[in-house]
């Protein structure tokens, strides 16, 4: 069974930083692609990153060059780095294997990890 751990979510203020991990466990998924997506309250779920197994890297134009997605496939882990956050980038953010890039579908889904960004 597919296992998704989110943690590193919180309180940050505006200007700062975050780092989201995603444990998964219950197969191998260095040969898939891993990603993020976020929904705040009263809104669509929307993509925020992905990376691929060879390490390809995708990103929301609302997130591009402030959020940094990796991976350690020996760990099963992949991160978000978040810099420079912003009051809109509060919303539970989900830790996803083999998200559609800028969509809203993927295989798995964690439980979530919420941000909190204060004005």
């Amino acid at each position: 069974q597919v296992q998704l751990v989110e943690s590193g979510g919180g309180l940050v203020q505006a200007g700062g930083s975050l780092r989201l991990s995603c444990a998964a466990s219950g197969r191998t998924f260095s040969t898939k692609s891993m990603g993020w997506f976020r929904q705040a309250p009263g809104k669509e779920r929307e993509f925020v990153a992905a990376i691929g197994w060879l390490g390809d890297e995708y990103y929301a134009d609302s997130v591009k060059g402030r959020f940094t997605i990796s991976r350690d496939n020996a760990k099963n882990t992949v991160y978000l780095q978040m810099d420079s956050l912003k009051p809109e980038d509060t919303a539970v953010y989900f830790c996803t294997v083999n998200p559609v890039v800028r969509g809203k579908a993927a295989d798995y889904w964690g439980q979530g990890t919420q941000v909190t960004v204060s004005a």
